[in-house]
């Protein structure tokens, strides 16, 4: 038994040391260039290919093969991509989103190339380079580990290293090359790389499509380090490999012996979903989400005509075998899933392939259980839709890099432990439905499936629920502030998507009749997520094109084609636009607040544009002349306004005008004659307040029963991971109809109790409470409380580029729960000066000070009572800040209670009743 148990140790040891290889490698990338490198496997296999060919097939003595192999090739291969795909993008500034689809690309480019180098089939003749002791390798791993700690703390380059990874803008400053130190990093990390393929080539399978994958798993020791410490790394490499050699003396009985024993023989994928799931995300809350699309692109009607009749093409010219065209619309429908998830939702969804294959199993089960082939399909949807509630509940919760790595986890794991196991695969049957047997029936069958899910998601895509969509890819702390429930939504997409790759699974599947479980390997998954990408991740055409150009391609004559054609457009993103870019732009049909059609303007009596009561004129036309337009003889206020308007109160042509026009001009709003606690203050309003032209009655607070107490801090403490102080015992009322400013220096805190009012951060339970009319709302997240009546705007602008201005505001005035008013976003448009044409374009055309507008239209749609406002001024001239004063001072005049973090002196001392000083966490006056 000891023998046993010391043999089984040094065959862990010997596979810990080459997943240790693979943490340090990753590591060693990351900390030098931001970027978690997928692809890291894929520079294995290719570098233990490229020493068999030179020892095996070319003859070349072992030693000089693996000297060129391991200080030639594989750092050749780190330079190469540091200067041909990921400097280019950290230059155009690229988020690590597209960073990440670029080791997607590499990896897929390489997978590719191998194929078409060395053919798909697997090698058993790799040669073993360091001999079969694993002690050896052991020793090169430690000493490799020590080398690289100790160049880290205690050379110029160590030192250099931790400057760029701390701080690379400032470390440029300093007079640090960080391209060079990144250069470094790629190289050293393709020779970590390459070292662990050569090293496990001759114990596994050498093949295109298990090498990489094999590695892929091995990143949890990456992730369980938190891609930072090099010991822990090793540690737990060494850890997992010795586990997993010991776990295979096991031999569980029962109906679960087999799953036990799957998971004990792939203990590195089980540590990767735990990672993945359960420990803290690698990288954190960003600008990590798939970029948006930077116009909508429309596809014309003749396309989509040309697009049917070619679909259609196979019925009438093919012959009797349409093998290949049967799994067009079959994968294109796998692919609709990632228009749903990555395309409209903006997440990085790497696993749809283990929900296809779950599709196609679970069909061939029911079938094989005698179930018909159409009732096994629709009973398959269901069921993996709940798999992927189930396993997408844990992930909505990542972002960017650690929802990259949950995805690929539980697509890796349902792989290994599900679709490959004989438990789950042995003896199933999977034909064609009843009167589908023939090729051209079946064809017939999967284009009208494929035509009903192209209209499910064309319907999605529109109204509340796809402008909710575009606003969370757009900007996810945005979207929350106007309400929408990002976890739900999330969900939403993650199940819509596993149910339309389990649709597709189960018609390729049928389609093929077989269940063949290389047809949704990771790898492929990876491949199909590359292609929508590449090709247009939000347009319905992407998955019809991407399919019949994948499917063309690995039917032809060279095996690796479309791999190597998508890895390489993949590589290249952020310098090359999708290809959906190339069709016309979306026209924007002008829509009013019901969904109809928005009349343009008449022209008046005297040849201009007639102006609707009380709203500016669009597009910068000139202001009307005479007396302002008469008030309606009723409004809505909230508790601590006027439920009557004051007579006489004026109405200056003081909205700003659309298009980014110059405001207005006029006398600003009076600023506050007396001072409460130690800042400028008005106790109670002038009743003659000006109200900015346009401003309607209702815009601001919403009735409510009883008196309202406003929002209220009580003893707030905020301690971030690590032991630093944000906010210590802060105690802040914000009063209704009043203006409250925050002022301090830089890291006082000012947006971390900004963050904390907005629900935005949440402290931990016993850390103070916030109150809202005397209701607790510490456990609120921030969608919730912006359904309560609390709205943000943002430092950074928090607007929709994807969608038109009277979209942005619209989804504010949708998501505002039960405050809703049909006239909420015209009144909201007028009074911010964006009735004109200016309301149909996106807004990623608009300069600066519309998209401000923009922003605080969007929060006044939502006819909210509480308005928190972060540095509204910021990117405004002072004509702009001028309007924003009068239309600032209005809205606290109409009841809203405001708050305004703000340092610009002169719009703090113009509006402000009562001001806040702030310094290290604490309210000082």
């Amino acid at each position: 038994m000891a023998s046993l148990t010391y043999e089984l140790t040094l065959a862990g040891l010997a596979v810990g040391s080459a997943a240790a290889l693979t943490g340090i490698g990753l590591v060693v990338t990351y900390r030098a260039t931001g970027v978690l490198n997928l692809a890291h496997g894929a520079v294995a296999m290719v570098c233990a290919y490229v020493l068999r060919q030179l020892v095996v097939g070319w003859g070349w003595p072992l030693p000089l093969g693996a000297l060129v192999t391991l200080l030639l090739v594989a750092p050749g291969i780190g330079l190469a991509l540091d200067r041909g795909v990921f400097r280019p993008l950290a230059l155009r500034g690229s988020n690590p989103a597209q960073t990440l689809v670029a080791t997607i690309g590499v990896f897929v480019l390489l997978v590719g190339g191998a194929v078409l180098l060395w053919g798909p089939g697997a090698r058993d003749d790799a040669p073993v380079l360091l001999g079969d002791d694993p002690w050896a390798q052991l020793a090169a791993v430690v000493a490799l580990a020590c080398l690289v700690g100790a160049v880290t703390r205690w050379t110029r380059f160590g030192r250099e290293l931790r400057a760029v990874v701390d701080n690379r803008p400032l470390a440029v400053l300093a007079g640090i090359d960080a391209d060079r130190v990144a250069a470094a990093g790629w190289a050293f990390g393709s020779f970590t790389a390459g070292l662990t393929g050569v090293l496990l080539a001759p114990y596994v399978r050498l093949d295109p499509y298990g090498m990489p994958l094999l590695v892929v798993e091995v990143i949890a020791v990456a992730v369980i380090a938190r891609m930072r410490s090099l010991p822990v790394a090793v540690g737990a490499a060494l850890a997992i490999g010795v586990a997993q050699a010991q776990l295979t003396r096991l031999h569980p009985e029962g109906w679960a012996g087999p799953l036990l024993q799957a998971v004990g023989a792939n203990l590195f994928v089980v540590a990767l979903l735990v990672a993945a799931l359960v420990l803290p995300g690698v990288g954190g809350k960003g600008r990590d989400a798939l970029p948006p699309p930077t116009r909508a692109a429309r596809v014309p009607p003749a396309l989509w005509l040309v697009v049917g009749v070619l679909l259609l093409l196979p019925l009438g010219l093919a012959g009797s075998d349409l093998h290949t065209a049967v799994q067009v619309p079959a994968l294109a429908v796998i692919l609709l899933s990632l228009v749903v998830v990555a395309g409209r939702g903006g997440q990085i969804a790497l696993g749809q392939a283990a929900y296809a294959g779950l599709g196609a199993l679970l069909t061939a089960a029911l079938a094989t259980a005698g179930v018909p082939a159409l009732v096994a399909l629709a009973l398959a949807v269901p069921m993996v839709a709940v798999t992927g509630l189930v396993t997408g509940r844990p992930a909505i919760r990542r972002h960017g890099l650690a929802l990259a790595l949950a995805t690929l986890a539980v697509g890796v794991a349902v792989s290994r432990f599900v679709l490959t196991q004989p438990y789950a695969t042995a003896g199933l049957t999977l034909g064609r439905p009843a009167g589908f047997s023939d090729d051209r029936a079946y064809y017939a069958l999967e284009l009208l499936v494929l035509a009903g899910c192209l209209a499910l998601v064309a319907a999605l895509r529109r109204g509340r629920t796809g402008r909710a969509l575009a606003a969370l890819r757009d900007h996810e702390p945005g979207a929350e502030a106007a309400g929408v429930p990002v976890p739900r939504l999330k969900l939403l997409a993650f199940v819509l998507g596993s149910a339309l790759a389990a649709l597709g699974g189960g018609l390729l599947g049928m389609g093929l009749r077989a269940f063949d479980p290389e047809q949704y390997d990771p790898v492929r998954g990876l491949l199909w997520f590359a292609a929508v990408l590449v090709l247009g991740a939000d347009s319905l055409l992407t998955p019809l094109a991407a399919a019949a150009l994948l499917t063309t391609l690995d039917a032809g004559p060279h095996a690796g084609t479309a791999a190597a054609l998508i890895g390489l457009l993949a590589t290249l993103t952020g310098r090359i636009p999708p290809l959906a870019n190339l069709l016309p732009p979306a026209r924007r049909a002008p829509m009013g607040a019901g969904g109809s059609p928005t009349p343009r303007p008449e022209p008046g009596p005297a040849g201009g544009r007639t102006s609707s009561p009380g709203g500016p004129p669009a597009d910068g036309a000139e202001p009307p002349t005479g007396r302002p337009a008469p008030r309606p003889p009723t409004r809505t206020a909230g508790a601590g306004g006027n439920p009557n308007p004051a007579e006489g109160r004026a109405h200056p042509h003081g909205g700003p005008p659309a298009d980014g026009a110059a405001p207005p001009t006029g006398k600003p709003a009076p600023r506050p004659t007396t001072r409460t606690g130690g800042a400028r203050g008005n106790p109670s309003p002038p009743e003659g307040r000006a109200r900015p032209h346009g401003a309607a009655p209702g815009n601001g607070p919403t009735p409510r029963a009883g008196p309202r107490t406003g929002l209220h801090v009580h003893d707030l403490t905020l301690t971030y991971p690590g032991g630093v102080t944000a906010l210590s015992h802060v105690t802040l009322g914000l009063a209704p109809a009043r203006v409250t400013a925050l002022v301090g220096p830089n890291g006082a805190g000012k947006s971390t109790l900004f963050d904390c009012l907005a629900g935005t951060l949440r402290p931990r339970r016993g850390q103070g409470r916030i109150t809202l009319d005397g209701a607790d709302v510490t456990a609120r997240p921030a969608h919730a409380r912006a359904r309560l009546g609390v709205a943000r705007t943002f430092q950074r602008l928090a607007v929709f580029p994807s969608l038109t201005v009277e979209e942005n505001v619209r989804l504010g005035a949708e998501r505002s729960g039960g405050r809703r008013d049909p006239a909420a976003v015209e009144r909201s448009l007028r009074l911010l000066g964006l009735a004109g044409p200016v309301r149909h374009r996106p807004a990623a055309d608009l300069p600066t000070g519309t998209l401000r507008r923009v922003e605080l239209a969007r929060a006044l749609a939502g006819r909210p009572h509480t308005l928190l406002l972060d540095e509204p001024a910021a990117g405004l001239d002072a004509a702009e800040t001028a309007a924003l004063a009068r239309i600032l001072a209005a809205l606290a005049a109409d009841g809203l209670t405001v708050l305004v973090v703000e340092h610009d002196p002169d719009l703090v001392a113009g509006i402000a009743h009562t001001v806040h000083i702030m310094e290290g966490g604490r309210i000082l006056s």
